[in-house]
């Protein structure tokens, strides 16, 4: 059976909104444990013409919706009964006192073999809106995926007017192919992947591609209503615009965090961003296309330039004279593929609001620097050497393309003391200093591999500056790191200027996320205290940059208090 491949109703989430709200006033405030079972097998669905069997959750693309609030725990126990190795990341989630449960492949974990199983086990803190979980396993994430909701605590309640419907909306890439095999041939031949055959709203392309419109994705309003959209970038490799037609939409939180409302008519995220926002159903009763499509911030590089849609209906809509149907959807205007000034304007608007006792400390005990971006792999002209110039793509950060380690995870290699999976010396400052947007020289186009990782004193308060460089081309980044919410205390264009730039970082009301959009040719600077003991990810989350060697991983060394040190694996820990 699959999720969303019909037409949507989610007015039944009124009577939910109603028992949620009637159980904060007549339940204490206790929280709960979920259990779920998720069986990761092979489904056959019909996309774009043809019958594909790819890799999901319980049969459902998307995933199963997963509801909770804030301080709950879930039991996760996750069957592998499909033909690859394969993790799950709960993608956001602190795993403050459970990092074994954070779920990347060879970082927390070893993979979960075909036949194996894995149960999964954490709690939510201080945490509430919109994060979700995907496979960390190759690029299986391309299909399994699905939304993680955080409701406030019981007794308390949203600092935004109640809405009356709660819509997840899921953003995805499709591949007429398994993406699988799209990743293996693009590591055959060292060149970039093919791009995605269609975009997805909840799963299906929508009215613009063949085969598609009896499925578009639809979603039913009243006039008057507030609904409440979580929109998730869940696509592979590209960044999206999203809009929806003639409808201001109020940003109120991104990444389970609260920000300051403000208004907008176009939203951009990176893949692994999420974006709350308010709809008011305030036009004239008719049908209006959701749409999606590509934010393309490198130049001269191939991406998927299609539209995703799906429909918002008003339930009083007119139907066409003498036709006895509803007239054609409208669709909003996108910006244009390229269109860096809206994503700067969009993404500058982002404010924590003032209830959130935002601490940013002025004093740093770690300041780093990472150049991050792509690079060429010198080879002799063959069939493995498809990239430009006969070469190879890599990425790096601090020119040190990543290696994933594969007979123990890095987690159990620090935490055993295993030897030789793993060195500790990342280097704090690119090796050598540079014109980094500029005209790069060649030599400097080639990175080294190794699994280098970056250790930090517990309680450390940590500044990170990410550098876009130029090498084969700027472009934007969406980086992620694991374990953590992050400050983004500035972002700008060009090369980081210490003095000049560090003096204009916003200190009083920065956003809290846990993806940041490096910009392109660009730079962003995040701020964060060295809580949660554990060894984590940071990477971009274009996944064909992270094979591609665009990561690295901190160890946080463990302090003394509660949720300060690194507890055992537990039993059922999949071994490598």
């Amino acid at each position: 059976m699959e999720a969303y491949n019909v037409c949507v109703n989610p007015r039944c989430n009124s009577l939910f909104l109603i028992l949620l709200a009637f159980a904060s006033i007549t339940s204490f405030a206790n929280a709960e444990i979920h259990y779920h079972e998720f069986v990761v097998q092979v489904t056959q669905v019909k996309r774009l013409c043809r019958t594909h069997e790819i890799i999901t959750v319980n049969g459902q693309y998307p995933g199963p919706t997963l509801e909770v609030r804030d301080g709950d725990s879930l039991v996760i126990k996750v069957t592998n009964s499909a033909r690859y190795n394969v993790t799950i990341h709960w993608h956001g989630v602190r795993q403050r006192g459970t990092p074994w449960a954070d779920g990347p492949e060879y970082v927390t974990q070893c993979p979960i073999q075909p036949g194996g199983a894995y149960t999964y086990r954490f709690t939510i803190q201080n945490q509430a809106g919109t994060l979700w979980w995907h496979a960390h396993s190759k690029w299986l994430r391309a299909t399994v995926f699905g939304a993680l909701i955080i409701y406030p605590k019981l007794g308390t309640s949203y600092p935004f007017q109640t809405p009356k419907l709660e819509i997840p909306i899921l953003l995805g890439e499709w591949w007429n192919k398994d993406p699988i095999d799209v990743l293996r041939q693009a590591t055959f031949t060292g060149a970039g992947p093919a791009v995605s055959d269609a975009y997805t709203i909840n799963g299906q392309p929508g009215d613009l591609y063949r085969c598609s419109s009896q499925d578009t994705v639809k979603f039913f309003v009243e006039s008057g209503d507030i609904v409440h959209l979580r929109i998730i970038n869940a696509a592979l490799n590209q960044q999206l615009f999203f809009m929806v037609a003639d409808h201001i939409l109020t940003v109120v939180g991104a990444d389970a965090a609260y920000t300051k409302p403000f208004t907008t008519r176009t939203l951009m995220l990176g893949p692994g961003q999420t974006t709350n926002v308010l709809l008011t159903a305030d036009q004239t009763p008719g049908r209006y296309y959701m749409a999606a499509r590509a934010y393309a911030s490198a130049q001269n590089v191939p991406f998927d330039n299609t539209t995703a849609t799906a429909v918002l209906e008003y339930i009083s809509t007119p139907c066409k004279p003498n036709q006895g149907f509803p007239s054609m959807p409208m669709l909003p205007l996108l910006p244009a593929y390229n269109d860096t000034a809206t994503v700067t304007a969009f993404l500058a608007k982002f404010r924590s609001p003032a209830t959130s006792n935002v601490k940013v400390s002025a004093e740093i005990d770690e300041n780093l620097f990472f150049t991050v971006g792509l690079g060429l792999v010198n080879c002799n002209p063959g069939p493995q050497c498809q990239g430009p110039n006969n070469t190879r793509f890599a990425a790096s950060m601090n020119n040190v393309s990543f290696v994933f380690p594969t007979q123990a995870s890095l987690l159990q290699a620090y935490y055993q003391g295993i030897p030789g999976v793993f060195t500790t010396d990342f280097p704090a400052v690119p090796p050598i200093k540079f014109d980094y947007t500029g005209n790069v020289s060649r030599a400097l186009w080639q990175p080294i591999f190794g699994t280098k990782l970056y250790k930090v004193k517990y309680g450390a308060k940590v500044q990170i500056v990410l550098q876009d460089t130029a090498i084969s081309a700027t472009e934007a980044h969406p980086v992620h790191l694991h374990g953590y919410q992050f400050y983004i205390v500035g972002q700008g264009f060009g090369n980081f200027d210490p003095t000049q730039d560090t003096a204009n970082f916003n200190l009083i009301d920065p956003p809290n996320r846990n993806t940041v959009v490096v910009p392109v040719g660009g730079w962003a600077a995040i701020r964060f205290v060295a809580d949660n003991p554990g060894v984590w990810l940071m990477h971009c989350h274009i996944d064909a940059h992270l094979t591609w060697g665009f990561a690295m991983s901190f160890i946080v060394e463990n302090g003394e208090g509660e949720f300060q040190s690194i507890g055992p694996p537990p039993e059922d820990l999949p071994q490598c």
